[in-house]
């Protein structure tokens, strides 16, 4: 028998064992499981050397990468809607090993010469916090590939949803309102908006608030798309963007918003950056911060722990990134000489959030191959998916949390928070 007969012999048996509810479609066109649904094709018989010689979740992403798996008759999603068909890894002890071993010698010896792998991680070895080459690495592949799955404004943080049958648009406009709300803006407001972005938040701020905004980003490309979109309003007087670091700013601000940039700043950061918030926050200012948070586990070493996932995240999506829980921030935040005053979970909007951005990407996803190429489109892809998923079944948390300097007296808050719900 040949070894490439010997890997599917492999695959099936490892398939049959179990049963994962769905279609697999191996290499030679056999397709085992049902007839109908979703269907999980592999492409290369090499995915057997691939997985014992590097048994890992980048693997599988390199794999989904390299189009070696791949997906016909659904999406990602449908995969993760079908029903639990039990324990895997109950599954996998049952799995009859000595048969697998007799085949697997001329499988490993035999494997066909694979092709040149997409390298898409990011180039430095993990450290706490987002250099400017890890941001670029991220946010400067292409302006024109974010505006095929973001709404009109290009917001690439988590929209609110008013009713989650609103579309993108819709909620991202929501969302940035909902802030300005709970920033209480009003006219003639200095607001410093951290990690701005494609500057939707201030260019909103300000023609709908009428506040003098500022902005810092460290991303070349969504910059230089910012400036075009401040000049093309008309409001280059009342909003200025820096390319620089938040520690490098100066000054003081009526308002500051940091809107799904935290997680860039590194645990190691975290005293440096709250505390240079307290700095250029004005004394009856107010602070929004929207982040990303990962679960308590009741030790900070069980907590901390990068997991397979998450592992895979700062290789290949946001090298030097890192999210701590609902209670770091709010300990830092007490820390570092602030009051808090409103906790929202936004879980289930984000969740929504990053489903719509992987359905808009995937309905116009030769137009992505074209513009960034087809390894670069698959694993956004999948990225956005994996994070829809993660936020469904609530393996991470989202935050917005404002918070004031401390003082004694009245905050200057109303009483109740029944208009940011109108």
């Amino acid at each position: 028998m040949e070894a490439a007969d010997k890997a599917a012999r492999i695959v099936r048996t490892v398939v049959e064992t179990l049963d994962p509810g769905f279609a697999v479609k191996l290499w030679t066109g056999e397709r085992i499981g049902p007839a109908t649904g979703p269907v999980l094709t592999i492409n290369d018989q090499d995915i057997v050397w691939r997985m014992v010689r590097r048994p890992s979740f980048s693997t599988l992403i390199e794999m989904w990468i390299s189009k070696a798996v791949d997906v016909e008759d659904g999406s990602l999603f449908d995969f993760y809607a079908l029903p639990s068909r039990g324990n895997i890894k109950a599954k996998l002890k049952t799995l009859p090993k000595l048969a697998i071993l007799r085949d697997l010698p001329a499988v490993l010896f035999s494997r066909k010469q694979m092709a040149a792998q997409a390298d898409l991680a990011g180039r430095n070895p993990f450290v706490s916090g987002s250099s400017k080459e890890a941001i670029q690495h991220h946010y400067d592949i292409s302006n024109a590939f974010y505006r095929l799955f973001l709404d009109e404004r290009m917001v690439y943080t988590c929209a609110y949803f008013t009713d989650f049958t609103n579309g993108i648009d819709q909620a991202q406009v929501d969302k940035l309102d909902h802030i300005c709300r709970k920033l209480r803006l009003k006219p003639g407001d200095r607001l410093l908006d951290i990690g701005c972005g494609w500057g939707a938040m201030l260019i909103h701020a300000a023609k709908h608030h009428g506040v003098i905004g500022h902005g810092v980003s460290l991303s070349e490309e969504q910059t230089r798309l910012a400036r075009e979109r401040i000049r093309a309003e008309g409001l280059e007087d009342r909003v200025t963007i820096d390319i620089k670091s938040y520690t490098d700013l100066s000054g003081s601000y009526d308002k500051i918003s940091s809107i799904g940039m935290f997680e860039a700043v590194g645990l190691a950061n975290h005293a440096t950056y709250f505390s240079t918030i307290h700095r250029l926050l004005k004394p009856g200012g107010i602070y929004l911060h929207h982040a990303i948070t990962r679960r308590s586990k009741g030790s900070a070493k069980k907590t901390l722990r990068k997991g397979a996932e998450y592992k895979a995240l700062i290789k290949y999506i946001f090298p030097g990134g890192e999210v701590d829980t609902i209670g770091m921030t709010l300990g830092n935040l007490e820390a570092h000489g602030f009051l808090v005053y409103d906790v929202e979970n936004l879980r289930e909007h984000y969740a929504r959030t990053c489903r719509l951005w992987a359905e808009r990407l995937d309905a116009r996803f030769d137009e992505a191959i074209a513009e960034v190429g087809e390894a670069k489109a698959r694993l956004w892809l999948l990225y956005l998916t994996g994070c829809s998923i993660t936020f469904e079944r609530a393996s991470a948390q989202i935050f917005q949390t404002v918070a004031t300097k401390r003082a004694r007296g009245p905050s200057g808050l109303p009483p109740t928070r029944a208009d940011l719900y109108r």
